[in-house]
């Protein structure tokens, strides 16, 4: 029997759970200077000398999990404090994400001047994080710098990639920190922030071009990047479960000479595998899951008329109310001001993914009363203050809806939220994409009034149907769905 003595720094694991998936003898692996000691339980419960590890049996594998419910290496147990703090940090890289989309609306007549435009898991949290948000930032840089609209184009599809990842594992990392019981407030403040982004950014974006320039939007931006990455090499740590205790697992192999992993993975498992399955578990979920192709559906029609609306505000207060570009970036508040309602109302307590539907009852009723008022009083040509109304009951109604059914996907798909997310966000950025194309197109045609009622009319068969559905059938719609694990 080979023998293996952990070395001295190997206390800083303290109590490793290690369970044996095959018939083995159990060990406990002594430190040299700790009284720690891993524990390994075997199905057959045998029992050896806590000085030893036998590691004879090539095939021989053991479990890694947390030191039971106070692991302080478990996410969910650091510091209140702490967990704000990268929570917080992490909301402010949504933020100015979207609000990078939205700053440069009331820039475009000089950008169309000047470019002579016409106008229409497997790496963890951190990693990614960081390198997409450099990546970000590199090509926000290059688009300032943009001679000409295809360079233009170009630079900003690629800023996209690298933005694009904070909507995917947002939800992801307040899972990881936050306990189910716990995640009611933090998530409401996490939405709020980057979902703020849309309606502040018209407004920095309009002072911004109009006092140094458009060119200076991009850049801006690039160095508020750039800032939260240095501030988050420090204060943003792992946070995925399957990276902790994956690490643990490969610490634990190199110093005992045994084979270790984790739930997350295959005693055997290759790279190749683990790439592959991680890769296409987001489409896998969303062509076998009929709960979450539902959801995913109703969250993307809220977001194509999100970007419908922000798409037209601008122009609906230079053609109809014929007002600057600095005072159209005032009437985004309008927005925030929903945002900000909506925000009060915390999602919280009970932890099961049915018990997250009954806010999207009033969320689907105040976005198509939002999108009716919006409609008719600028159709009316009523004082602008009306049309505001109109938008802050709609920001209400977005955010209460929005915040409900990403809550309720972070219930329902447990450890695998971050792929749950990916697979939602092709369709709601997808939406996002589509329905500004046809927004000017269907104001022309149909007016302010009717055209806003269409959209109206189309969130109502979403936002009553839908809770209901959820209500009633959600257990027997999540048993439907093929496991993808």
């Amino acid at each position: 029997m080979a023998q293996s003595d952990a070395p001295t720094e190997f206390h800083d694991l303290e109590k490793a759970n290690v369970v044996g998936d095959e018939s083995a003898s159990h060990e406990h692996i002594a430190h040299e200077e700790s009284s720690s000691s891993a524990s390994v339980d075997g199905e057959k419960q045998a029992q050896s000398s806590p000085e030893s590890v036998d590691t004879s049996e090539a095939s021989q594998s053991y479990l890694v999990k947390w030191d039971g419910p106070d692991d302080p290496t478990n996410p969910h147990n650091w510091p209140t404090l702490f967990r704000w703090a990268v929570t917080i940090l992490k909301s402010c890289g949504g933020f100015i994400t979207m609000m990078s989309g939205s700053m440069i609306a009331p820039a475009l007549p000089a950008l169309s001047h000047d470019l002579h435009m016409s106008q229409a898991k497997l790496y963890g949290r951190r990693p990614v994080w960081l390198i997409c948000g450099v990546f970000y930032s590199v090509w926000s840089i290059v688009s300032g710098f943009s001679p000409n609209k295809v360079t233009l184009v170009a630079s900003r599809l690629l800023s996209g990639f690298g933005g694009s990842v904070d909507f995917v594992i947002a939800y992801p990392v307040r899972s990881d920190i936050w306990k189910p019981e716990e995640r009611g407030k933090s998530f409401a403040i996490a939405s709020f922030l980057p979902l703020l982004g849309p309606a502040i950014g018209p407004l920095v974006g309009g002072a911004i071009s109009q006092m140094i320039g458009w060119r200076w939007i991009f850049w801006v931006v690039a160095i508020f990047i750039g800032c939260l990455m240095f501030v988050g090499i420090f204060f943003f740590p792992e946070t995925s479960a399957a990276r902790i205790l994956g690490n643990k697992a490969r610490k634990l192999s190199k110093d005992t000479g045994g084979h270790y992993h984790t739930e997350y993975e295959g005693p055997n498992m290759k790279l190749s595998d683990k790439l592959w399955t991680s890769i296409t578990r987001p489409t896998r979920l969303l062509a076998t899951q009929p709960i979450l192709q539902l959801v995913s559906v109703f969250m993307a029609y809220n977001f194509g008329v999100l970007y419908f609306v922000l798409s037209t505000f601008a122009s609906l207060f230079t053609d109809e109310y014929h007002q600057t570009v600095s005072q159209i970036g005032y009437h985004y508040l309008a927005l925030a001001v929903g945002y900000c309602f909506a925000n009060q109302k915390r999602t919280g307590g009970s932890t099961a993914p049915e018990y997250r539907v009954p806010l999207m009852v009033p969320g689907g009723l105040l976005i198509p009363i939002g999108l009716f008022w919006y409609g008719w009083s600028a159709q009316a040509k009523l004082h602008w203050i009306m049309p505001d109304i109109g938008a802050a009951i709609f920001g209400c109604g977005f955010i209460l809806n929005t915040q409900a059914m990403g809550a309720y996907i972070l219930d329902s798909f447990g450890k695998y939220t971050a792929s749950a997310t990916a697979a939602s966000q092709v369709l709601r950025m997808t939406a996002g994409f589509v329905f500004p194309i046809f927004a000017s197109a269907m104001y022309h045609r149909l007016g302010w009034g009717w055209g806003n009622s269409t959209l109206g009319f189309i969130a109502l068969v979403f936002g009553l149907p839908a809770p209901l559905i959820l209500w009633m059938f959600d257990a027997k719609i999540r048993a439907m769905g093929k496991q993808q694990w």
